[in-house]
């Protein structure tokens, strides 16, 4: 398949995106001299994870003025095998328009609403709850799964916890219908048990269809079910909250589900902190 300019450019974007979380600040100039000396040393793990740090192979003669006779350095086969490739995670392709991206959406809303993987949530729910928003959001709230409200209404985040998230919405500046929120489910688990791992499985399928469509290019993750089904982790909230992840061509920030906030009141001023974060990397001055 061809690579489209678009996909070039979000390849690009992500990647001075995670050098960025890496802490670096300044790339260093391509010229003759420096650019086959430069090697990439990216300790284990994710980007972001870990600093980042930059050496180059002739660390020792670099302290010796450059004279005039030097010649441009050359890219020895050691060097080659020493400069590792960086992995980005799959960008998202090239954006539907806005009239297919809808079209998309309702089909799959109509497959989701006729899912009966899960035999115990399909048979004790009154609806699926798909989700709701602006179809070509900036920001997508990624919950964990509908509530007795949500079941009931067909609509994700209506109830308590949803007139929370309204809150806290309208406290970045922003409109409920300025983004677009989903849930990890879309089936309410009876008695709002957290939705069991096989259950988790058997709708992250439809999730991700959710987001190649919409291509938000932020998500905020609400809980731990969400962080964890998003990012493919087992840390908790509290590790992952304070930083960017990366989903794909998204941005990824992980708070507390406002039911928690409801129940732990105390929790409220950090995930304050997380959205004051995210607004200041959407460019929104709170």
């Amino acid at each position: 398949m061809e690579t489209t300019h678009e996909q070039l450019r979000r390849q690009a974007i992500q990647f001075l995106q995670g050098l960025q979380q890496a802490g670096m600040t300044d790339l260093p100039a391509a010229t003759e001299r420096n650019l086959g000396s430069l090697v990439f040393d990216t300790p284990q793990g994710a980007v972001g994870e870990e600093r980042t740090e930059f050496t180059t192979s002739q660390e020792s003669a670099s302290a010796q003025p450059p004279t005039a006779e030097a010649s441009p350095a050359v890219v020895s086969p050691e060097t080659e095998k020493a400069v590792p490739s960086f992995e980005l995670s799959d960008p998202y392709g090239a954006p539907s328009p806005a009239s297919s991206r809808r079209a998309a959406l309702d089909l799959l809303s109509q497959k989701v609403s006729h899912c009966e993987r899960c035999s115990e949530l399909s048979s004790c729910r009154t609806q699926t709850v798909f989700g709701v928003g602006n179809l070509q959001p900036r920001l997508a709230f990624f919950g964990e799964g509908p509530g007795a409200d949500e079941d009931r209404q067909g609509e994700p985040f209506v109830g308590r916890a949803g007139d929370l998230l309204n809150k806290i919405i309208q406290a970045c500046k922003m409109k409920r219908e300025d983004v677009y929120i989903l849930n990890t489910v879309k089936c309410r688990p009876p008695g709002n048990r957290n939705p069991r791992e096989e259950e988790i499985s058997n709708c992250w399928g439809y999730s991700e269809q959710q987001l190649d469509l919409l291509q938000p290019e932020f998500i905020c993750c609400l809980g731990s079910v969400a962080a964890r089904t998003l990012l493919k982790t087992t840390e908790s909230v509290g590790r992952l909250r304070g930083k960017f992840h990366q989903y794909r061509g998204s941005r990824v920030v992980v708070t507390y589900h406002p039911a928690y906030l409801l129940r732990t009141p105390e929790a409220k001023s950090k995930t304050w902190d997380d959205m004051k974060m995210l607004m200041a990397a959407m460019g929104i001055e709170l």
